[in-house]
């Protein structure tokens, strides 16, 4: 398996630490609003990075922090005027609700900051004893100048550099790239003791203790956006690596943004869509799931509406195919061979998680199939395609089980009636009413396929 590593700028082989085993870091959510489809895309290159890695025989743990302190948390709580707690997992409740609907695994652990203060403390405490960090007014202040290799995943030419990066503003700082590990209490803000006062972490700070508590000092793999790379990434890597004299992530890979109509998203453009969005425009989260194989994941996407309608069709497309598969009663054992597409498949998925040249290879395989269906047997085909499924994440498997209610049988037998007897108009006008009844009809020689919309 080949990746692409944002440390060396190139693809590497992978190579774990342990023998079949993955530590795996995904920063996750800071829960003070909806994710955006922006946040969404991140966690499905994450997810089929983790897929990819346990179909060929990786036991992963992954980790995901979830922010329940920061900013913007304290304020939209105040607004609010709710507890910190009750307000971030209102919206903690929604993002794991979120993954749930694009069928993304969950993690082995979510970790909460706010629950992993004592280990963030410890932390700051060894970076003040190795004098790589320093305490103003009540604060603690990293030293980059302190820490030679300071800019090493983001080069600091700001080629690692994207819009939306978080950089804290602080005139009590000492050095302009200089962060913040422990914030001062304020009046009016959440506050836990330390040994260098009342106060609350910085966020740079909780990736690395979380993460370390869990996957050990030095860990296999750290996935984000590339949003992430400078300062939060960089940042990380300094204070890891400063308390511990240890390499902290051998692999470090970034997604790229999602654009929508050409644009960044934002509320002032009126362009930042969540899953809520997508719905209300009758468009399934895994419809989305699909939109997001399209694009590699260090490739920009262009989200819009169009695209979407586009992936809507082929997605329903796919599912006609399973469903038609299903309903095969064609056993027999043709000498086509499937290896090719296998082999195919999987050359493409472990070159750097390459989707959508694994997506052209299970349409190659069902054009050429309709094709020549006499030359495959289906049964070997839709196993198959399940197989690639455990990749993609679609939720193929389940659409052949899907029980049909009485009402729609009914309907579709009147409509193939009405077809033999030529009524075609009449047919139609049953077409409709199944579809509107969250129903579609697809017409093959052997006899109709029916399936959800």
């Amino acid at each position: 398996m080949k990746i692409f590593n944002t440390l060396t700028r190139q693809k590497e082989e992978f190579i774990p630490l342990r023998d079949k085993e993955v530590g795996l870091y995904t920063c996750g959510p800071t829960v003070y609003d909806y994710a955006h489809i922006g946040n969404l895309r991140t966690y499905l290159f994450e997810d089929i990075l983790r897929r990819v890695l346990e179909n060929f025989g990786y036991k992963v743990k992954q980790i995901m922090n979830i922010t329940d302190v920061e900013d913007k948390i304290i304020t939209g709580s105040q607004k609010a005027g709710l507890s910190l707690k009750t307000f971030t997992r209102k919206y903690e409740k929604i993002f794991k609700s979120d993954l749930k609907k694009l069928n993304i695994k969950s993690p082995a652990k979510f970790t909460r900051a706010t629950e992993h203060i004592p280990a963030m403390i410890k932390l700051i405490e060894a970076l003040l004893a190795k004098s790589l960090a320093y305490q103003i007014e009540g604060s603690v202040y990293f030293k980059t100048s302190a820490f030679k290799k300071y800019g090493k995943l983001a080069r600091l030419d700001m080629e690692g550099l994207r819009s939306g990066a978080r950089v804290d503003i602080d005139d009590y700082k000492e050095g302009v790239h200089d962060f913040v590990l422990w914030k001062a209490v304020k009046k009016g803000e959440p506050s836990w003791p330390s040994p260098f006062g009342k106060g609350r972490p910085g966020w740079h700070i909780e990736c690395s203790a979380m993460s370390m508590q869990y996957l050990g000092e030095t860990f296999d793999m750290h996935a984000a956006g590339v949003d992430l790379i400078f300062p939060h990434h960089e940042n990380e890597i300094a204070q890891s690596e400063g308390a511990t004299g240890k390499t902290f992530v051998n692999y470090w890979l970034h997604g790229e943004h999602l654009l929508v109509d050409g644009q960044k998203m934002s509320k002032s453009l009126g362009n930042l869509f969540t899953l809520r969005d997508l719905e209300e425009k009758d468009f399934a989260p895994l419809i989305f799931r699909y939109l997001i194989l399209t694009t590699h994941y260090r490739s920009k996407l262009n989200f819009t509406w169009e695209s979407l309608g586009a992936a809507k069709n082929t997605l329903r497309k796919l599912k006609d195919f399973v469903n038609e598969l299903t309903s095969h009663k064609n056993t027999g054992l043709p000498k086509t061979s499937l290896d090719d597409y296998k082999k195919g498949f999987e050359e493409a998925i472990t070159d750097d998680l390459n989707t959508p040249e694994a997506l052209a290879i299970v349409w190659k395989l069902i054009n050429n199939y309709h094709g020549q269906p006499k030359q495959y047997n289906p049964k070997k085909i839709l196993k198959l395609i399940y197989d690639f499924d455990k990749v993609l994440g679609l939720r193929l498997k389940k659409i052949g089980s899907v029980e049909i209610p009485v009402e729609i049988k009914s309907l579709v037998e009147q409509r193939e009636k009405l077809r033999q007897e030529k009524k075609w108009e009449e047919a139609d006008i049953v077409r409709e009413k199944i579809e509107k009844l969250g129903w579609r009809v697809k017409d093959t020689l052997e006899r109709p396929i029916i399936g959800k919309i």
